[in-house]
């Protein structure tokens, strides 16, 4: 999740028209956006080549953060620099869920962007959430809308500004660390951390160093067998994806780049590495320059998903076959040939 956005997309998402209060759109209102664009024959049975992009929503500033409520059947995401958080369904649209989302004190002169960024579903009505404003990881009771603090330091040190957070099967949530929060970012006085960390939160309340040597941490997301884990690195000067495999404590037994977008930045393709989905076969759905790109489970990429300006983040919904996007100032979506896993249904 790059929101927290990087500089490329504050331009982005102001040549977007975005807005502070959000509007949803009515059926007949929803046009189609954007569109598709196929590197490999494989593309088209993940997405039909017919498949129509549907702007949903518009008037965000930089929405994030997607995450599907099955029970209820409703989408909960991000406004992070005006620190909400949005629910939208079919049926009722679009509301204001929580407010403020993140940090909620007001001496906010350290902070580039106050509210909580990505949000990761738990099996027992809770939210996970990168709190960006509140430098913390957080849960979120989505009956009561009270949080708990789970995580705010490493090794004593407060954390820079968590961006997006994952869980894994056994309970233990990986999560990123860029400065995006913070303004000056590298260089803000109140930044403790001398880098920028990927980290596993174990149920014990231990934080564990996975890597330290991304510049922007971003994303993160696991597969289906929860045996890797891939982390996207939103720096134009080094546009990657990186899998980590992990033994079965979650611990890091080797690295890779899995895929480089470093031919896509620019060239009229907004956006870089960010929010990412995996699909229950493992084909992997990562924001990028462009949109969407779509990685089969080996690194081939297959094709990628446009809305017409940067996407954020991704997240399944529906009956699983619906691909969620939050895009700039607009949340859209694309129905999809494959499904993501059971627990995103």
């Amino acid at each position: 999740m790059q929101s927290s956005r990087p500089f490329s997309g504050l331009l982005c998402a102001a040549l977007l028209g975005g807005c502070a209060g959000g509007a949803t759109l009515s059926d007949g209102e929803r046009p189609s956006i954007g569109g598709l664009t196929a590197y490999a024959p494989g593309f088209a049975a993940v997405v039909a080549s017919d498949a129509r992009v549907e702007r949903l929503a518009d008037g965000f500033t930089w929405a994030e953060g997607p995450a599907w409520i099955a029970d209820g059947a409703y989408l909960l995401f991000t406004d992070v620099p005006e620190n909400r958080i949005h629910r939208w369904s079919e049926t009722a649209g679009l509301s204001v869920f929580l407010e403020p989302s993140g940090y909620a004190g007001s001496d906010t002169a350290a902070l580039r962007e106050a509210g909580a960024n990505g949000l990761c579903v738990e099996p027992a009505g809770t939210v996970l959430m990168a709190d960006s404003g509140s430098r913390s990881v957080e849960r979120l009771d989505l009956a009561t809308k009270t949080k708990t603090t789970l995580a705010r330091d490493f090794e004593g040190r407060r954390f820079n500004s968590p961006n997006d957070v994952v869980r894994g099967r056994d309970g233990a949530i990986f999560f990123t660390d860029p400065p995006y929060g913070l303004k000056d970012l590298d260089d803000s006085p109140v930044k403790e951390l001398s880098f920028n960390g990927v980290y596993r939160l174990d149920a014990d309340g231990r934080v564990h160093l996975l890597d330290d040597g991304l510049t922007r941490p971003n994303g993160i997301a696991l597969s289906p067998d929860g045996r890797t884990l891939y982390v996207a690195n939103s720096d134009p000067e080094r546009a990657i994806w990186m899998a980590y495999a992990l033994d079965t404590t979650g611990a890091v037994t080797a690295r890779r780049v899995f895929a480089d977008a470093g031919d896509l930045v620019g060239n009229g393709a907004p956006g870089l590495p960010d929010g990412m989905a995996v699909a229950a076969d493992g084909t992997l759905f990562a924001t990028g320059p462009g949109g969407v790109l779509v990685f089969a489970p080996d690194g081939t990429r297959l094709g990628r998903i446009e809305t017409g300006g940067p996407v954020a983040n991704v997240a399944f919904g529906d009956d699983g076959r619906t691909l969620y996007m939050t895009s700039g100032s607009l949340l859209a979506r694309v129905r999809l040939q494959i499904a993501g896993p059971a627990t995103a249904r």
